[in-house]
């Protein structure tokens, strides 16, 4: 069976890496344009490119998925099957081109957090639980008829960062399941119930400052939930700190929401409720640090408010 793998970032390498290992050919994969990053603006790959070329796959960049040229070169591959991982939404003269379907890898158990944050949603909202979804495409994001699910549960403590890392291997082995089920014709697909539908939107930076008003349960799932990316922020005397790791602690913490309660042997920061302790940070222009190693450099004293 042909296939043509869609991703980009690294949480699509898994599911490209495990079709190979299992003979399957995949006779284009295709990404996203290398994009200028960093200070010098060097054009900079991205990571299914260079894993495909490592590999000596055919690669294809479009900048508009509606191309004739593109669109074209797809059909002239005769896939029989998209494999689709943290792409871009596909439009309907695109994913209709293989016999077999298209389908999509998404980082939840839809309906449940529909659209580009999953992970980071589930997190924040304080789930106990999540997992891993392939479903066909349709015309409207995240809504297709499901093909698998593996569900997985979240740690208390557990970040965003660690959840992906877990989820890409987990979603690799089902996405290998869904083609084969493909291959067989043994797909029974259900239909996903849209009124059990959460949205994850995806998180911009003006949308990561700490409320340090809130219940401390809900300021540790905030920060966890985008940490390591995009990352958690609060600021002291206009420096701006980034909160990567942090755990609840005393429920009846007196003080004033945002003040520092401790120094060591962790930072504690009241909440509205209860409080939380400041593990690792970072401060604008220095290297993410243990809190312990980040006052030896920093001055940040008892009574302090964090805003």
């Amino acid at each position: 069976m042909r296939i043509v793998f869609m991703g980009t970032p690294e949480f699509a390498l898994p599911g490209l890496d495990i079709l190979l290992q299992n003979g399957y050919p995949v006779v284009g994969v295709v990404t996203v344009p290398d994009k200028p990053s960093g200070r010098g603006r060097e054009l900079t790959e991205p990571a299914v490119k260079r894993f495909a070329r490592e590999r000596n796959l055919p690669v294809l960049q479009p900048a508009n998925l509606k191309d004739p040229a593109f669109l074209r070169e797809m059909r002239e591959l005769s896939p029989d099957l998209f494999v689709v991982v943290a792409f871009r939404i596909l439009p309907r003269e695109l994913y209709t081109i293989p016999p077999r379907g298209a389908f999509n890898l998404h980082a939840s158990l839809l309906p449940r957090y529909r659209g580009a944050a999953p992970i980071n949603w589930a997190i924040i909202r304080g789930e106990k639980e999540t997992g891993v979804t392939t479903f066909f495409l349709e015309d409207s994001v995240d809504t297709g008829s499901v093909i698998l699910q593996a569900r997985v549960p979240i740690g208390e403590n557990e970040t965003a960062g660690e959840l992906h890392d877990r989820l890409m291997e987990i979603g690799a082995e089902i996405i290998l399941h869904s083609v084969r089920l493909i291959e067989r014709n043994a797909v029974v697909s259900r239909k996903q119930a849209d009124g059990d539908a959460t949205p994850a939107p995806k998180i911009f930076r003006e949308d990561c400052r700490i409320d340090w008003t809130k219940p401390a349960r809900e300021v540790h799932n905030f920060i966890r939930g985008l940490s390591p990316k995009p990352c958690a922020v609060t600021s002291h005397e206009g420096s701006e700190l980034k909160i990567y790791i942090t755990r609840c602690a005393d429920e009846s913490a007196p003080g004033v929401a945002g003040s520092v309660l401790e120094t060591a042997p962790a930072i504690r920061i009241q909440c509205g409720r209860g409080a939380v302790d400041i593990l690792e940070l970072q401060q604008s222009g220095r290297r993410r640090m243990p809190c312990g190693e980040f006052l030896r450099g920093y001055r940040l004293s008892i009574g302090t408010i964090l805003r």
